[in-house]
């Protein structure tokens, strides 16, 4: 990470980097003035800690303006493409380095991706202070990140950029000689600067990724160039990780809510960004018997052959199959009924265990259970008064109501 770098083969995104405080954009309410993690990164004084936050946001960036900053031994590592093997030789040098009086700062880059022994043979070090930590990632730390290492770190949030932050680093790389493509004359307006802001989804790296690409092409980049060199939408949607479950939920809540247009956006956000739509049906399913139940029980039909249909169809052809289902769902009566009454006979089994089934609904295929009394003046329903009474629960329960 070195300061003010002017490598040209580096790309345009490296090569703009900051490596001050000051030209740090976004994030003030991590990052501003008297704010905690800028008062530790001047004064030198880090703990360990995690920058969580989507691509682009600034973790790395974060990262590298310290490297140039602390008088501590800095080292970085990729969770990707590093060991135990590697973490040793990081902890040996450590260990030397607190012999000569001086710290060691550890970057990990998606952190999230280091398994538990990875992550269980750094807590030794990371707890004593032989090392300080600093993991960057974009998926929650909660799920990601073992919790006896997280207890031991600051988590900071680093949300996605505004556009406006990515039109000013845009501008910055194309005015910048040294750095930048200062030299190159591009000749671009802002209302194009504005659509690759928007385009780029908070995503510093990807707009100077795309900037770089058509500036390669033509030193008059056009709306349509800039368009052109996105190749297809940058969806912010991981399958894998935290978004994915945000957006699932905001589906399930926009149907609960009866807001069919939000529940077809939250919809084509997922499929739009690749999810599997047999993934969304069956989410579908479960949401016909949870949210609407007894209301209509022809939801439950409707959801079911979505299923189906998306089985034999798939994508793209099954996404209004999809979009049926879910305004179906949306516009549907709620009712959670069956939700709560299951939930309650679920605790009664768990409080009371094992309770024995009353003799006379007992089957009695043998003369010894006859003889026991099993199905003794059991009443068959088809040949009495159904409202006649009979007891069907264990008797510790009887009369109990699960259903209104």
């Amino acid at each position: 990470m070195s300061k003010g770098t002017t490598d040209s083969k580096k790309p345009l995104a490296d090569r703009m980097r900051p490596v001050t405080l000051a030209e740090f954009l976004g994030q003030e309410e991590v990052i501003g003035e008297k704010k905690l993690l800028r008062q530790v990164i001047e004064s030198d004084q880090l703990p360990s800690m995690i920058f969580w936050g989507p691509p682009g946001s600034g973790k790395t960036t974060l990262a590298s303006i310290i490297a140039q900053r602390t008088k501590s031994d800095f080292v970085q590592m990729s969770a990707v493409s590093s060991g135990v093997k590697d973490l040793r030789a990081v902890i040996k040098q450590a260990q030397d380095n607190q012999a000569a009086k001086k710290g060691t700062i550890l970057f990990i880059d998606e952190i999230h991706r280091w398994n538990k022994a990875q992550q269980d043979a750094l807590l030794p070090q990371v707890e004593d202070g032989t090392i300080v930590l600093i993991g960057a990632t974009t998926e929650n730390p909660s799920f990601e990140v073992r919790g006896a290492l997280l207890s031991r770190c600051r988590v900071f949030v680093l949300k996605q950029l505004q556009a406006e932050h990515i039109e000013k680093i845009i501008n910055g790389a194309i005015k910048d000689k040294e750095r930048g493509l200062g030299k190159l004359g591009i000749k671009i307006n802002q209302a194009v600067i504005k659509q690759i802001a928007n385009m780029s989804n908070g995503d510093a790296r990807t707009a100077l990724n795309v900037l770089e690409y058509v500036s390669s092409i033509s030193k008059n980049i056009t709306a349509k160039l800039a368009k052109e060199a996105f190749q297809k939408s940058h969806l912010l949607y991981d399958k894998d990780g935290e978004e994915h479950y945000n957006i699932i939920s905001a589906l399930h809540k926009a149907m609960r809510g009866s807001d069919a247009d939000a529940a077809l956006y939250w919809l084509a956000r997922m499929l739009e960004g690749g999810e599997d739509p047999l993934y969304i049906a069956r989410r579908v399913v479960r949401f016909a018997s949870e949210d609407i139940g007894l209301a209509n029980s022809k939801a439950l039909e409707q959801a079911v052959a979505a299923y189906q249909a998306c089985h034999f169809i798939g994508m793209p052809e099954c996404n209004v199959i999809l979009a049926q289902a879910v305004v179906y769902m949306a516009k549907c009566k709620k009712s959670n009924e069956l939700y709560k009454a299951y939930g309650q006979a679920a605790q009664d089994v768990r409080q009371h265990g094992n309770l024995p089934v009353p003799l006379h609904i007992r089957n009695a295929p043998t003369q010894l259970m006859k003889d026991l009394n099993y199905g003794k003046n059991y009443k068959y329903s088809p040949d009495h008064d159904y409202e006649e009474d009979q007891q069907y629960l264990p008797d510790k329960l009887k009369n109990k109501k699960y259903l209104e």
